[in-house]
């Protein structure tokens, strides 16, 4: 935590400040190097990047990287922050000494009209017009002595994404420390009110009129492209057809690697049961960590599919296009807009979905789209539904390149979407009746070809995560569920299954009465409970209670020959609904500042799954499964 008072004798304290997705970052990254280090600030979930750097001039600087914003008008958490760093109100950053005010030069209106604002906090101010080399590309040319003049402010170029520039901006930094900074102005910000921000933005276009040159320029292949894809019918429609696609892909593109994976776990698993004697130790290697652990790995072919297909839609700039053709659809259903970047984050995993939803101004807007995030179907998910797809769903093709597990899967996912939109919908007839939805205000980025070595790197990223998860969670809780289903020992004299008489059949019977209504055994029972801590650990548990090695085919047929279909469905249903996962309630809690918004998700998820799993049960029961 950085003390109020060390200014004195430590390093000046210069801060970034500028609107989102103008680069601030990339200039963070080039000024400080590897010396940085990431946090939060106290008392708030909001990531703060702090580093350090001496300039050529010798002088050491602390270097602090503010959430983006487009005014100190807070109306997000982000947005608190910045405000409250930028006025000096919190005592774990103190007094900012410089601001450099970060401008994308291809988009300069949002920049200038902040810093037009942030002459008011008496700080002194350094303007950077960054992205220079684009602008110059665009054939844009921007008189930066005359804007400097006219603005009265100081103003430098620089392209921090390839260093360009910064021995300029490193000369104008120690120009400025050099000659001593002014002495802070007297504070006169007041928030603006809505004609106030009309009006700067007028100033600032006036300036960019004055100092700015652009091209008159044919159609460019982005708005060309957006002529097709934010087209009311057609729009919709590829987006839709895109994310059908996907998940096809998940099931089609993963079954050879998947297939790999099975053979491996299959020969460490016969290579480690021949290597030992058969006893304790080999039933607690075998068949409680490989196979608890590779029951769940064998699923990382499918998670890296979906997570590629989210990464290049981002690169490619499409997501932000996703977001405003849903705008209409989220906005009957009483969300904002920009709800659709976080609920789409959270079909990776709820817990960024949920961190996300900072971006959203409005509170309650806000709160909505934390509560709805777990009906996402992330990740964690897709072992349990592929293991119960590929048990009871059969593996035939309904028509050219659709196969039906692949339809199953894409309906799964679109019931969770679709439960999200109810729930979100009934929380505005019951909260907001009378408002109106805020319109969504979005930059739609150009398209651009996806940078491979980035989509490589998220991919290993998560695959990493993914591994590390299996290798102490799932691995740990694998290893519980073994000892659990061992012991005790059966009687002398025994004539059932082992496991009847073990611990794990004594909590699954204490849950049964309680779950038998839609049609979950005791050892389902069982697999939900270390299940709470991820939900992928549920396969790992049914691996472990069942003794089955050799992967998902052979735990899924299984389960189809100990289970009706109707528990099989029953069972998917729930995991639409049902909030097995510590880590996000954790989070809801954290975001939301209080455990009461957690234990409300807790009821009414685990109230939609029971109900609707229970629905299903006997509704299939009834058709004859």
């Amino acid at each position: 935590m950085l003390e109020p008072d060390a200014r004195a004798d430590g390093p000046l304290r210069l801060a970034l400040i500028g609107a989102p997705n103008c680069g601030k970052t990339s200039l963070f990254n080039a000024l400080t190097g590897a010396n940085q280090r990431v946090g939060n600030y106290s008392g708030v979930t909001v990531e703060r990047k702090i580093g350090r750097t001496v300039t050529p001039a010798g002088e050491a600087l602390m270097v602090i990287d503010l959430p983006g914003t487009y005014s100190l008008r807070a109306r997000s958490p982000d947005e608190v922050v910045t405000r409250d760093v930028v006025l000096g109100r919190r005592k774990d950053v103190g007094q900012i000494d410089l601001l450099v005010v970060v401008a994308d030069a291809t988009h300069l209106r949002p920049g200038l009209r902040l810093a037009q604002e942030l002459r008011a906090c008496g700080i002194p101010i350094l303007v950077v017009l960054n992205m220079i080399d684009i602008a110059r590309h665009r054939g844009i040319t921007i008189d930066a002595e005359r804007l400097e003049h006219e603005l009265g402010l100081p103003v430098v170029t620089s392209t921090a994404v390839r260093r360009g520039g910064m021995e300029t901006l490193w000369a104008r930094i120690d120009a400025m420390l050099g000659q001593g900074l002014p002495e802070r102005g007297a504070m006169t910000w007041q928030e603006p009110t809505a004609a106030q921000l009309r009006t700067a933005l007028r100033q600032a276009d006036g300036l960019i009129a004055r100092t700015v040159h652009k091209p008159v320029a044919p159609r460019s292949l982005t708005e060309k492209i957006d002529t097709v894809l934010l087209n009311p019918f057609f729009g919709p429609v590829f987006l839709l057809v895109l994310m059908f696609a996907m998940f096809q892909a998940v099931f089609a593109g993963a079954a050879p690697l998947m297939d790999a994976i099975t053979v491996f776990v299959d020969w460490v698993s016969a290579t480690v049961s021949a290597a030992l004697p058969e006893g304790l130790l080999r039933g607690l290697i075998v068949d409680g960590a490989i196979a608890g652990v590779g029951s769940v790995i064998i699923f990382l072919p499918q998670i890296l599919i979906l997570f590629a297909f989210i990464l290049i839609l981002e690169d490619l700039g499409y997501m932000a296009r996703a977001a405003f053709l849903m705008d209409r659809i989220m906005g009957h259903a009483g969300l904002h807009g920009r709800a659709f970047i976080p609920l789409l984050s959270s079909f990776a995993c709820a817990v960024p979905g949920i961190m996300s939803a900072r971006v959203i101004d409005d509170r309650r807007d806000r709160l909505t789209t934390i509560l709805i995030a777990p009906l996402m179907t992330c990740s964690a998910r897709i072992p349990v539904y592929t293991l119960l797809i590929g048990a009871f769903v059969p593996a035939r093709s309904i028509g050219p390149g659709i196969g039906l597990q692949g339809l199953v899967m894409f309906g799964l996912f679109a019931a969770g979407v679709i439960s999200a939109l109810l729930v979100a919908f009934v929380s505005r007839l019951l909260l907001r009746r009378n408002e109106i939805a805020a319109p969504l205000m979005l930059d739609l980025p150009d398209y651009k070809i996806p940078q491979l070595r980035g989509v490589v790197l998220g991919l290993w990223q998560r695959a990493r995560a993914f591994l590390r998860r299996a290798g102490t969670i799932i691995f740990y809780a694998s290893v519980v569920v073994w000892v659990l289903s061992t012991f005790p020992f059966p009687p002398e004299g025994a004539s059932e299954p082992a496991i009847n008489y073990s611990f794990a059949a004594m909590i699954g019977h204490l849950l049964e009465p309680i779950l038998s209504p839609i049609g979950f055994t005791w050892q389902i029972c069982v697999a939900l409970v270390p299940g709470m801590a991820a939900r992928e650990v549920a396969v790992a548990g049914l691996s472990t209670v069942y003794a089955v090695s050799g992967g998902e085919a052979a735990l899924g047929s299984t389960l189809a020959a100990h289970w009706p279909l109707a528990t099989g469905v029953s069972l998917l249903v729930w995991y639409i609904f049902a909030p097995q996962c510590l880590s996000t309630l954790a989070v809801i809690k954290r975001e939301t500042g209080t455990a009461r918004w957690m234990w409300v998700t807790v009821v009414y998820m685990f109230g939609l799954a029971y109900v609707f799993s229970f629905i299903a049960y006997h509704l299939v029961r009834a058709l004859g499964g």
